[in-house]
């Protein structure tokens, strides 16, 4: 009798493990999967989290209405119908994304029914503990078990399920987890429920099984299904990294390079986005030999640079090497690229760009930075004035910046914001340009010199839109897009993130 006491207590024991394990998982996707689609992944990590943890208020406060008689029927019906909702929680929202649906409603309505349900959780399962605790033993277990399983799901997601699994399939293995605690419960403690219930139950962890079991089985199926009513062309490459979605499409000529659904660059009018980061500065420096690039992992600005036969290095930082391997492998952007990422004069390195300019001591005589648009606070802390400070200890007298700034007509106010941020980190010469590329509209740079920028010279390289004699209409704004006062971006204070936010949010 004792021994089995002691199983009993185990069991119950390894169902909270899985229970807190499953609860952080669910929040984590919920909250990613948002902020792959809707951008802004401080709104949607907030919002998941508040919504969240009142919902298991919620489910907590609820947990006292549930009868003792029969509780355990009860904690496996709950525990069945979480497995299901948290596992199919991804797929939803990819779901709603393909086909246009109100997905920041529903995302707000899946983390408060999946809260609701981990509420109850820990409530019942204390409940059902009682036996073979005293109070204050009991709680001490259930919470320790509990949090323990939640920061073993904070390791793990990350830096396995993550990059392994991708959102989707971790959804769905998480769900299928879940089930087991039911399964369990069912399996060891049948005797303590009645024959119709125990019926009922089963039936619907066969039901719950199949609908995970076959999901997870055809989830590359399903993926592929949603992404092509997302994006408009073929997809012939996807994958998941620990940073970001990739996606590659296709349509006859166009290659298209889509990180977290945000479209980076279009093959048929790449070229004048490129031209216009690269030449520019070129040909005012007129003898740059050593160059950093951060970002552009696809390759395309080194391509420009490889023009230049009195370079003697490139450096290139990207954070994620899954870029920089389908660039030096896909066929597509191969021959996009003209094979420059194996070019022996292009170093290519992984690491954070903020990390790699205030470890590394090299100067570099012009620093390209090609990164993504300042959406996220991990990527507007690229965008601070702390940032371009690190960025001029870099360059020599004679250096030169370039970032590409988004777009002046449809984020105005953090295409000013970047430019006056550069000037406050003591450039003495900031120039704002801006061109016209059909697949992103009107599009700006800040070219920042540590000294006074030089007029432009002879360009000794072929290009297809770039010319020195129209260099001088890339430096004309128009009113409706002209300068306005816009505060510094610092890490303290992110301007440039919610100009960013709030001029795209216009637009869409």
């Amino acid at each position: 009798m004792e021994s089995k006491t002691i199983r009993e207590s185990h069991i119950l024991l390894f169902s909270i493990f899985v229970a807190g394990l499953c609860s952080i998982i669910y929040e984590l996707l919920i909250a990613t999967t948002g902020a792959y689609f809707l951008g802004d992944s401080i709104t949607q990590f907030s919002l998941t989290i508040g919504v969240y943890m009142a919902a298991m208020g919620i489910g907590s406060y609820f947990s006292r209405f549930v009868p003792d008689n029969p509780l355990l029927v009860y904690f496996i019906a709950f525990e069945l119908v979480l497995a299901l909702l948290g596992g199919l929680s991804v797929p939803l929202l990819y779901f709603a994304y393909a086909y246009s649906l109100p997905l920041q409603a529903i995302s707000v309505i899946l983390t408060t029914l999946i809260g609701v349900l981990i509420g109850l959780e820990i409530p019942l399962l204390s409940r059902l503990m009682e036996k073979h605790y005293a109070l204050k033993a009991n709680l001490a277990n259930v919470l320790s078990i509990d949090y323990f399983g939640a920061l073993l799901a904070t390791l793990l997601f990350p830096f396995l399920f993550l990059p392994w699994l991708g959102v989707f399939k971790t959804s769905l293995s998480f769900g299928l987890m879940n089930l087991s605690i039911a399964l369990l419960l069912l399996w060891y403690f049948v005797d303590h429920i009645s024959r119709n219930r125990r019926k009922i139950l089963r039936l619907t962890l066969v039901l719950v099984s199949v609908v995970l079991g076959l999901s997870l089985y055809a989830s590359q199926q399903l993926t592929h299904h949603w992404q092509s009513q997302i994006y408009d062309d073929r997809v012939v490459h996807s994958a998941q990294t620990p940073y970001q979605q990739i996606v590659l499409t296709r349509h006859k000529d166009d290659i298209r390079l889509y990180l977290n659904g945000g479209l980076q660059f279009s093959s048929i009018d790449e070229y004048r986005y490129h031209e216009a980061l690269i030449h520019p500065a070129m040909v005012r420096h007129g003898n740059a030999k050593r160059i950093l690039i951060l970002g552009g992992g696809d390759g395309l600005a080194a391509r420009e640079l490889l023009k230049y036969p009195q370079l003697e290095s490139i450096t290139l930082v990207d954070l994620d090497p899954s870029v920089a391997e389908l660039a030096r492998s896909n066929y597509n952007l191969t021959e996009l690229n003209q094979h420059s990422l194996s070019n022996p004069k292009v170093t290519v390195v992984h690491q954070d760009a903020y990390v790699f300019i205030e470890q590394d001591k090299t100067l570099f005589d012009i620093i390209f930075i090609d990164l993504p648009d300042p959406k996220a606070i991990n990527l507007a802390r690229l965008y601070s004035q702390q940032f371009y400070q690190r960025v001029k200890r870099r360059l020599p007298d004679n250096g030169i910046v370039v970032t590409q700034a988004t777009s002046p007509f449809f984020a105005k106010r953090a295409f000013w914001s970047i430019n006056n941020t550069m000037s406050a980190a003591g450039f003495a010469h900031t120039l704002p340009y801006h061109l016209n590329v059909p697949s992103f509209g009107e599009w700006g740079f800040v070219m920042a010199c540590k000294l006074q920028c030089a007029n432009h010279q002879i360009l000794n390289v072929d290009t297809r839109y770039y010319r020195p004699e129209n260099d001088a209409q890339l430096f004309i704004f128009t009113p409706d897009i002209s300068a306005n006062n816009e505060k510094v971006s610092t890490l303290d204070e992110p301007n440039v993130l919610h100009y960013y936010l709030k001029g795209w949010k216009h637009w869409n």
